[in-house]
């Protein structure tokens, strides 16, 4: 099993780091110390030696920040996370701020104290946030102080080794491309821009880049490192040498040069007078630093990789499709499993987590878990980034609903999906809202687009029919989502906030409306689809691009309103539905194949 359900952090957590950190504070002359969440090559989710906030404060969030004083704390989270900070940290501590609206660069105009050192690690920060920080705090009186060694790592004895998983390549069968080919495009691209090389410090634009992929990050098969893109397509990589074989020396080639992470630094101090293009919102202030001391000619920009690799080609497509086949075999198997046993009332949250992580497994292709899973019972589900825990653990409540959000990383491709589905006889309120939260994503699913559409102009198709009755939910509608990678993949998605990606064939996007009753339950329908070349519209003037659906799992029958789904709605999910069955009937045992065919039939 992949998934575990102890309990991270907590208020003791923080009690016990701050005496210690404060302790460093005080030895280096500071008054205080930044502490963001992210690491050094912002990643969504960190290894273990790399969450320093969870460390230092209780608080194990996926976003937030700390400044600790000398005899004050402040945490800052947003509103997913609200309760989950109160409840993580000792409140004789930390004071809650929000980290949206009041968060450090406020705070430091705010509140902070005048003539204050306040600590920062460079190599944390990118440079525009942390040009932020200081404008902030210059007008507060206050000096941000860059440290060479950070505080934490310092106070953190039992601090975890870094990771060090081999490198595995990842081949053309899955990638449908070679490292060679990419490289030699990107780096034409480059020397078109009058770029002479990029520096690459996301890992993710390594996996794809040099297709390859790793272990040090859970959920996301990673390789920590770096590297530096040259205009000829030759490269550079950075990363630990005991995650280097032989094989993968061997499937790099000649055109790629491997060496130690420290090496690095090194290689950015040789940039003197070249251009260089690095992403500000990926790389550190620290890569910066290292440049502009160089005399580097620094070209901010997007990092050349990202556009490219949310563009699947041919192969990845194909595979993602073979991926969510196998995936909805184990939908199909969960689902058949949980209707049998949730009207007996013993399943807990942690016995449904387990259960749909052992259909998975029992596929003989999952290399991981895409996320961990969310298993919200009744007024569980209403938290839409809910982990289960011994501690929280709720049994599944009869006469109300249930909701799975979860998914699978396979080499061919990565799968995300959620499921509500009624336990016991669900109320009518819940049956509308249900049907409400499927009309937005039907309506999502069917629209067809002009070229040049971003996901922001799409966003309001998935909850206008919640609208309509006073309703709306407060997450993005849709995210990117890689090909054995990333779950949530950009540059394109679908939200309210306003985005400039048009989409593009190729792009795989969630498609995820939902409804959360507080204290009541949680309602999200989710299925994954790619952007592709529309069917011409009879009388049309312009081609168009639309949706393929990729997730292959049935949708709770019984929580709809027929009623009020007009005849197209019913023609869509009627022939969504029988392409469920048709894919998956034929590849689970009778009795499952006889569930589905109840599951799937037509309204």
């Amino acid at each position: 099993m992949f998934q575990t359900y102890d309990v991270r952090g907590g208020a003791d957590q923080g009690r016990k780091a701050l005496p210690l950190i404060r302790a460093q504070l005080e030895q280096l002359g500071l008054d205080g110390l930044f502490v963001p969440h992210e690491d050094e090559w912002q990643n969504e989710y960190l290894p273990d030696c790399a969450e320093r906030l969870a460390w230092a404060t209780g608080f194990t969030g996926s976003a937030g920040a700390a400044i600790i004083l000398r005899d004050k704390a402040y945490l800052f989270s947003d509103g997913r996370y609200t309760q989950q900070a109160l409840s993580q940290t000792a409140p004789e501590l930390f004071e809650q701020r929000d980290l949206v609206d009041q968060g450090p660069a406020v705070w430091l105009k705010a509140e902070a104290p005048a003539g204050a050192k306040i600590g920062y690690d460079p190599r944390l920060v990118p440079p525009d946030a942390l040009a932020r920080l200081k404008e902030s705090a210059a007008q507060a009186g206050v000096e941000l102080v860059a440290v060479g060694v950070n505080p934490i790592d310092q106070a953190w004895q039992d601090r975890p080794a870094e990771p060090s998983a081999e490198i595995v390549p990842h081949p053309e069968t899955f990638s449908g491309e070679s490292s060679a080919s990419k490289r030699s495009r990107i780096g034409e691209k480059l020397s078109g821009d009058g770029i002479e090389a990029s520096i690459l410090t996301s890992p993710a634009a390594l996996a794809w880049l040099f297709n390859i992929r790793g272990k040090d990050v859970t959920r996301t098969p990673l390789a920590l490192g770096s590297a530096i893109l040259n205009k000829d397509g030759t490269a550079q990589l950075f990363v630990k040498p005991e995650k280097v074989t032989p094989e993968l020396r061997g499937f790099l080639g000649n055109e790629v040069s491997i060496s130690a992470e420290p090496d690095f630094v090194e290689a950015l101090k040789q940039t003197k007078g070249k251009r260089v293009l690095v992403d500000p919102s990926l790389s550190s202030a620290h890569v910066f630093d290292v440049l502009h001391a160089a005399g580097a000619q620094v070209v901010r920009g997007q990092d050349p990789t990202i556009l490219p690799r949310s563009l699947k080609n041919a192969v990845e497509i194909a595979g993602s499709k073979r991926a969510h086949a196998r995936d909805g075999v184990a939908l199909a198997n969960f689902l058949h499993w949980f209707d049998q046993e949730a009207p007996k009332g013993k399943l807990t949250e942690i016995d449904v987590c387990k259960a749909i992580e052992g259909f998975r497994i029992a596929t003989g292709a999952l290399q991981d878990l895409s996320f961990d899973s969310i298993s919200g019972a009744g007024p569980n589900g209403a938290f839409p980034h809910y982990r289960v825990t011994v501690e929280s653990n709720r049994k599944i409540d009869q006469n109300n609903l249930f909701l799975l959000d979860s998914g699978g990383q396979y080499l061919d491709g990565t799968t995300d999906v959620t499921r509500t589905v009624a336990v016991g006889t669900p109320s009518e309120e819940m049956k509308d809202r249900f049907t409400r939260v499927l009309k937005g994503h039907i309506a999502l699913s069917r629209v067809r687009f002009p070229k040049g559409t971003t996901g922001s102009a799409l966003d309001a198709l998935a909850r206008m029919s919640l609208w309509e009755g006073g309703f709306d939910y407060d997450h993005g509608t849709g995210h990117g989502v890689g090909s054995y990678l990333g779950v949530h993949e950009g540059p394109h998605r679908i939200a309210k906030v306003p985005n400039h990606v048009a989409l593009e064939p190729g792009m795989i996007v969630s498609n995820e409306p939902g409804f959360y009753k507080i204290d009541g339950y949680g309602i999200r329908t989710e299925n994954l689809q790619y952007v592709t070349p529309a069917s011409p519209i009879e009388g049309g003037e312009r081609p168009m691009l639309g949706f393929e659906t990729l997730t292959l799992a049935p949708i709770d029958r019984r929580l709809i309103v027929v009623e009020m789904l007009t005849e197209a709605e019913r023609v869509w999910l009627n022939h969504y539905h029988a392409k469920v069955l048709a894919e998956i009937g034929p590849r689970v045992e009778a009795d499952v194949r006889a569930w589905l065919e109840a599951a799937t039939a037509p309204l």
